[in-house]
């Protein structure tokens, strides 16, 4: 399911290159292990899947990922939405006000983070929505990113 959503238009042109099924199960795999770093979850709405939502640990993410990052309580985010038709109606604002809620709701972490591309509005809208700011563009593994955060204090 998750190969199938990373194929679709509307998320493969943000998250390139669309992976391989068996790349797919390496990286994204089982999805949440309790305690570990990366914690990834299968978002849904009235019992029908409508995405996927991924948290990180910034700090010593690794991959040339952040490397100048030394707050450990920084929490990175990923996310789309499955359908195409449920783009622009408030649905990734609501998913993502509430994995900020349950992200703050561990006192260790101090802000969230996540690094749309600078061209991709409809992303950066949302995530305005949802209470991030606009910090600087930045280069990262994917290229130019728009470096957007949201602290605790939100």
């Amino acid at each position: 399911m998750l190969q199938e959503w990373l194929g679709r238009p509307h998320v493969a042109q943000w998250w390139q290159p669309t992976p391989t099924l068996k790349e797919v199960q390496e990286e994204f795999g089982p999805l949440t292990v309790p305690g570990a770093r990366d914690q990834a979850y299968i978002a849904s709405a009235d019992g029908r899947d409508i995405g996927y939502i991924q948290s990180y640990v910034v700090k010593d993410s690794g991959g040339g990922w952040w490397p100048d990052e030394q707050d450990p309580g920084a929490r990175g985010i990923d996310q789309f939405l499955a359908n195409a038709d449920q783009l622009g109606r408030g649905l990734g604002t609501e998913l993502i006000r509430a994995f900020l809620e349950r992200l703050f709701a561990d006192v260790s972490v101090s802000r969230v983070q996540t690094d749309p591309a600078p061209d991709n509005l409809r992303a950066i809208r949302c995530y305005e929505k949802s209470g991030f700011r606009r910090v600087r563009e930045v280069d990262t593994p994917d290229g130019c990113a728009l470096l957007m955060a949201c602290d605790r204090s939100r």
